[in-house]
């Protein structure tokens, strides 16, 4: 009767892993399913408030709001108060270069555009508060999960290293060489790169975090070096699906990266306020490639070469351009496997599919808006959307890769490094299981080591 029982579980055993990949791996929020589910929420708040932070630096870019404080100090401070402190500030502002070309500007502008750049510093200021609090208070009680302490410890040094670089870039237009400069006082486009490219580095690898912790029951290793779920996944699959998945999980990870560089390049367009340029699609100057407007005389030494590719307008809303079309459509592309690949549903569990699908409508969706956005010359509001959008889109990435760790090179790593120690065992397949009669205690014992991918 006992190996009976033993043989019972030893089907119910194969059953439940013909079913592992329909069944996937939702996240666990719960705290009775997830003890860490209270600092995975706390995490993906904290990278929600970053993307509000990202939003509203870029309305504060939008309205040219980003000079109007000339000093940075690290704890912050209150906004002037009375009307004597309004002028005193309204009066620094006027020794600064920014002025010199907008001297028409009242005392009330001045405060619009000074507020949004306040707020956008408190509110930097708040996001670290946001995170380090509850970091304290998580790691007092012993519930940051196991090999992620280092990585709080790198989320913070990131924001903090955040602020340093927005003062960097405010800097780069509050210089005295900028006096007497025709063009728009603006800051360095590469700095506003550097800049946006670590809130977007921070939001990325918050989210990655968040993702991971609520999966942390999945993905740990059980007593007894028992193998987890991702494993157990990987080893249900045939090889043809295991192929397919890994495969979607490299285009993922592929457009995940294009989606970062076009952000990148997208930086280089509003620090060089090349989006107001050549507002018509899909020609730019009636032209597909307007060669004669893409290479400056005075930017294509070999010293400056670089600077032709990073500060001409033509060249910058180019490679803006064909970074953004290239994306959405191997954001497409990628999409359409889940939906028409006949091999699909053996290969990727319901997350990668809910992902894909959004995936392919975030990139549809942002590269219309970034048209539109082009076509109207730039209407903040239009403008703030498409900076939002990536964000959407790069989070649409970062979870579809996150939902394919069950193909990733180190889960299939351990996963064959146990089939070996199982063929050097002379071991049966899981999928014949043997049952072991105890001699010393009378019961059954079965034995479901990890085995060979099936062909």
């Amino acid at each position: 009767m006992v190996a009976s029982s033993a043989a019972r579980l030893g089907v119910k055993q194969i059953c439940s892993n013909s079913q592992l990949i329909q069944k996937g791996l939702p996240s666990l929020h719960s705290k009775v399913l997830n003890p860490y589910a209270p600092v995975a929420k706390w995490i993906l708040t904290t990278s929600g408030l970053v993307a509000g932070m990202v939003h509203v630096g870029g309305v504060t870019r939008l309205t040219k709001s980003g000079l109007s404080m000339t000093d940075w100090k690290p704890l912050g401070s209150l906004p002037p108060m009375n009307k004597d402190e309004w002028t005193q500030e309204f009066n620094r502002y006027k020794t600064f270069p920014e002025w010199q070309q907008r001297k028409s500007m009242t005392l009330e502008e001045f405060k619009y555009i000074f507020y949004w750049e306040w707020g956008h510093r408190m509110l930097g200021r708040g996001v670290g508060l946001a995170f380090a609090l509850p970091w304290g208070y998580f790691a007092f009680r012993g519930l940051i999960p196991p090999g992620y302490s280092n990585r709080m410890k790198a989320l913070f040094a990131m924001g903090g290293t955040q602020g340093l670089v927005g003062w960097w870039m405010v800097k780069s237009g509050l210089g005295e060489d900028r006096l007497g400069d025709r063009k728009e006082i603006r800051v360095s486009p590469y700095r506003l790169a550097a800049h946006l490219g670590m809130a977007f580095s921070t939001y990325s690898l918050l989210l990655w975090t968040g993702l991971g912790i609520f999966q942390y029951p999945n993905d740990a290793i059980g007593s007894n070096n028992a193998t987890n779920k991702l494993q157990d996944i990987a080893k249900s699959m045939t090889k043809t699906s295991l192929a397919l998945a890994k495969k979607v999980r490299g285009g993922a990870i592929a457009v995940t990266g294009l989606t970062a560089l076009t952000v990148v390049s997208g930086a280089f367009v509003a620090g060089n306020d090349a989006g107001n340029a050549y507002n018509t699609f899909p020609l730019m100057n009636e032209q597909w490639i307007p060669l004669d407007d893409m290479i400056d005389p005075e930017l294509s030494s070999p010293v400056s070469i670089y600077r032709n590719m990073f500060e001409n307008t033509a060249m910058v809303q180019w490679n803006h351009r064909v970074l953004a079309t290239t994306t959405a459509t191997s954001a497409l592309t990628l999409a359409s496997v889940a939906f028409f690949h006949p091999a699909a549903r053996a290969s990727l569990t319901p997350q990668v599919h809910k992902g894909l699908t959004a995936l392919g409508g975030a990139a549809l969706g942002q590269w219309s808006l970034g048209v539109c956005t082009l076509l109207n010359y730039v209407p903040i509001s239009l403008a703030a959307a498409h900076q939002m959008g990536s964000l959407v889109l790069l989070s649409s990435g970062i979870y579809v890769v996150h939902s394919l760790r069950y193909v990733s090179p180190k889960v299939l790593g351990v996963v064959n490094r146990i089939i070996s120690t199982t063929k050097s065992g002379n071991i049966h397949s899981i999928a014949n299981p043997t049952v072991v009669a105890s001699k010393n205690i009378g019961h059954a014992t079965l034995k479901t080591p990890a085995v060979p991918l099936r062909p």
